[in-house]
């Protein structure tokens, strides 16, 4: 299976889109487009973080047979979620700075993305979180 493949499929599984997956994965629309097109694969390095950032195993896009490991009934085909007040008080900060940090992007577990001309959607990885900040969620 190409990774162009294993990738449309980890999406399916995981019930995210494009807009998603670049969020997740800080990567361009353009590449991710690439990626999913086929026209580009990227270096089994960037593959072992995509596959982080999208909460799957460092090696899924390495493997013969790729499925997404479910953690629970609960949490079946989903990302774990965390809320920026659960991030705010992990981190010692204060919530408005977490989300302000969201939708500026400086964050590279999360993201935000603006629902209205005052309202915003946050959307942070646990298992990203964790990894990046060496805490346990």
């Amino acid at each position: 299976m190409t990774f162009s493949e294993k990738l449309k499929e980890a999406m399916g599984q995981l019930g995210i889109n494009q807009a998603q997956v670049v969020g997740l994965t800080g990567k361009s629309k353009g590449s991710i487009s690439q990626y999913l097109s086929g026209k580009q694969t990227p270096s089994a390095e960037r593959q072992q973080k995509i596959a982080l950032s999208l909460g799957l195993a460092p090696d899924y896009f390495e493997q013969e047979e790729t499925a997404v490991v479910v953690m629970s009934k609960e949490t079946e085909g989903k990302i774990k979620r965390l809320l920026p007040e659960e991030v705010a008080v992990l981190l010692g900060m204060d919530k408005g700075t977490i989300r302000k940090g969201l939708q500026q992007g400086v964050f590279p577990w999360g993201y935000a993305i603006k629902t209205s001309e005052n309202r915003w959607a946050y959307f942070i990885n646990a298992r990203r979180f964790a990894e990046i900040e060496g805490v346990s969620v």
